[in-house]
């Protein structure tokens, strides 16, 4: 089997790295100088649990050509260049192969089906944090197992040897929308300027993200139509009750929550830094686009859209939870 990656960044270039590793035959597109420093120091693949490879046995392209002939392909390209993805796809895939969406967000897997549709299009989800470094090394900051749909089951004795069990799922929407209250705290941890650790670590940035969730649970409920999946030990109902307990109690009860390598942050956070356009609209966002559906605000959401995109940052923890309270108090 053929293993194409298109967007080998963080994500795409540890999942594949390690489908590589296990024997599989990957190859991994992305931006031209990071395919060149691919190619010159392979990559270096570790995580929290102890695991330390290297491999080099992949090919590496800036051309999307390259994934001719590939039976899988994992998109792992950011939301925003989604439709570009589908658009340069299209030519070049099979019909009949499979793309498996590892993006963020709710409607990835759609949208490029739209546009790619002699392919079987699935929607997936990687629940961990990636951190890259110098010598190709990318570090699996945090745990958990890839969600994909039941589908793609054919494909999981390949992600099994790499180390890399799916989770099969019927309840992919639900799936998402789960993973999607959890990457609210994206936003929270970009204005905060600390790894995640730190952050969560902090009373007030931990109720902050409890507002935000609090809000996306409220607009849910009201739709009626997605019960989001629970992907921690607590209930997503449960999750901002536990974040907003005082931080000696959260850290007795929360524990996994704060297995996270210290050096971990979040992918807005690093796209930010590196000038690049965030998800927000396609997280935060999603949260106020449903509230307009209902004919309703979502004014904790949307202030936090528009502290990224306005860039104020970093916000102290009592600053941003006042300003976010605010925000909720002036609704109409």
């Amino acid at each position: 089997m053929r293993i194409g990656v298109f967007g080998a960044g963080a994500v795409g270039g540890y999942v594949g790295g390690c489908l590589a590793a296990s024997g599989a035959e990957v190859v991994l597109v992305g931006r031209a100088p990071r395919m060149a420093a691919l190619r010159r120091d392979g990559l270096w693949l570790t995580d929290l649990d102890g695991r330390d490879s290297r491999t080099r046995a992949f090919v590496a392209s800036d051309d999307p050509r390259a994934l001719a002939g590939c039976t899988l392909i994992l998109v792992a390209v950011k939301s925003a260049a989604t439709g570009e993805a589908s658009r340069t796809l299209a030519p070049v895939l099979a019909p009949g192969s499979t793309v498996l969406s590892l993006q963020n967000g709710l409607r990835n897997a759609a949208r490029l089906a739209w546009t790619l549709p002699r392919v079987e299009v699935l929607a997936g989800m990687v629940p961990f944090n990636l951190v890259t470094g110098p010598d190709g090394r990318h570090h699996r900051a945090t745990s958990g197992r890839i969600a994909a749909d039941i589908r793609a089951a054919r494909f999981a004795p390949v992600f099994a040897r790499a180390g890399l069990p799916l989770d099969l799922r019927t309840d992919m929407e639900a799936v998402l929308w789960g993973k999607l209250l959890l990457n609210l705290n994206n936003a929270v941890n970009a204005l905060s300027g600390l790894p995640l650790r730190a952050e969560l670590a902090q009373r007030d940035y931990r109720r902050a993200l409890a507002l935000a969730q609090t809000e996306a649970l409220a607009l849910l409920r009201a739709e009626g139509r997605v019960r989001p999946a629970q992907l921690t030990p607590l209930p997503p109902g449960l999750l901002p009750r536990l974040l907003a307990l005082p931080d000696p109690l959260f850290r007795r009860l929360a524990g996994a929550m704060l297995r996270i390598d210290p050096t971990a942050r979040s992918s807005m956070a690093d796209d930010l830094d590196a000038g690049r356009a965030s998800e927000i609209d396609w997280i935060n966002g999603e949260v106020v686009a449903l509230a307009g559906r209902l004919d309703r605000q979502a004014p904790v959401n949307a202030r936090l859209c528009a502290l990224i995109r306005a860039g104020h940052r970093p916000i102290a923890a009592a600053a941003l939870l006042a300003e976010l309270r605010n925000a909720a108090a002036a609704r109409p």
